[in-house]
């Protein structure tokens, strides 16, 4: 009996992504443990996200995953059910955002994950798992985004703050924490009936996207103190051009295009910085501070109006809708069901 206790295959519920003969797909389906690649931290996942890079690895409409097979998604919070390290015990609630997870290792788009502890952080304990997958990579970004602009010395004062990308989950938590931090926000998207959830947000004014999504002038009219921009491509180049003198913009996303069709007018007339934000590598120290403000910032009431759950047999549909435009705010994924 014991030999063949020991010989039972252990599987779990997950999406899965593979390319070979048949094409390029993902599925939920069983997973076989052994799929599971070297770590030090087992995790029985509780939740999960859907983000805009998950969205594209699992459409396949962007070379996201770099081998096959793997489950995506880049957020995971649990609960470690096996720890070689000694920075985390059995039992310990922990998040990870980035590392390359959901790209080149498996991921928390299944019931469970295996990872290496250095990047693993505590859950803060303001949050709730589901509150923590709420924010996610989404949520910490943003957070990067407003330490940029302060670190740079754009405080409330200077004038407003433009948010692109503004229905999505970076820009929804962007206008959040801006808002609650007093500072004065302009919400751009293309989809103006969301006007009133962007407002709800904290957002005083909301532009069309289109007003920044074409070829613009090298220089603009001074207009925004500081730019979070999740967009990329022509709307990162026009607000730039349209910063004020001394103005910071926040770069971390690329929905438009990965090209900046821009002049170095903005930064050698207007001496603006643009700030680039990398949430994926980003070192350990930073991340602990960036969820600490979260913690510090955040009310309850955020989460309700800023997310979905969904379950993991709805992700791949989902993904979809997501890079269709279709989703605004956060999706969370319940992975357990439970």
């Amino acid at each position: 009996m014991m030999n063949t206790a020991t010989n039972i295959e252990t599987t779990f519920k997950g999406i899965l992504i593979n390319k070979d003969e048949q094409g390029y797909r993902a599925e939920l389906q069983d997973i076989n443990e052994n799929v599971l690649p070297e770590g030090d931290v087992t995790i029985k996942v509780l939740y999960s996200t859907l983000n805009y890079k998950d969205g594209l690895a699992i459409t396949g409409k962007s070379p996201v995953v770099r081998h096959f097979p793997l489950v995506p998604g880049i957020d995971l919070v649990g609960v470690v059910e096996h720890s070689d390290s000694a920075d985390f015990n059995v039992g310990d609630l922990v998040i990870n955002n980035g590392f390359g997870v959901g790209e080149k290792h498996s991921g928390g788009l299944a019931q469970k994950a295996r990872m290496k502890s250095e990047w693993l952080i505590p859950l803060p304990t303001a949050f709730t798992p589901k509150q923590a997958m709420i924010i996610g990579t989404a949520g910490y970004t943003a957070m990067l985004c407003v330490m940029a602009l302060q670190k740079n010395g754009v405080t409330p004062n200077k004038g407003e703050i433009l948010v692109t990308g503004a229905n999505g989950g970076v820009g929804s938590f962007a206008i959040t924490i801006l808002s609650k931090l007093g500072y004065t926000v302009v919400a751009s998207t293309g989809r103006l009936d969301e006007s009133p959830y962007l407002k709800a947000l904290g957002a005083s004014e909301v532009i069309h996207r289109d007003t920044l999504s074409s070829p613009g002038k090298p220089l603009a009219k001074e207009r925004w103190a500081g730019v979070i921009d999740s967009v990329g491509s022509h709307t990162l180049a026009n607000a730039c051009a349209s910063t004020k003198y001394g103005g910071t913009v926040a770069a971390c996303g690329l929905a438009q295009g990965m090209d900046f069709p821009a002049s170095v007018a903005p930064f050698i007339l207007r001496g603006i910085t643009l700030a680039g934000i990398d949430s994926v590598m980003r070192p350990i120290e930073d991340r602990k501070e960036a969820w600490q403000r979260l913690s510090d910032i955040l009310e309850p009431s955020v989460f309700d109006d800023i997310a979905q759950e969904i379950n993991l047999e709805q992700v791949v549909e989902a993904a979809t809708k997501l890079l269709d435009g279709e989703i605004r705010g956060r999706v969370v994924v319940n992975v357990q069901g439970e």
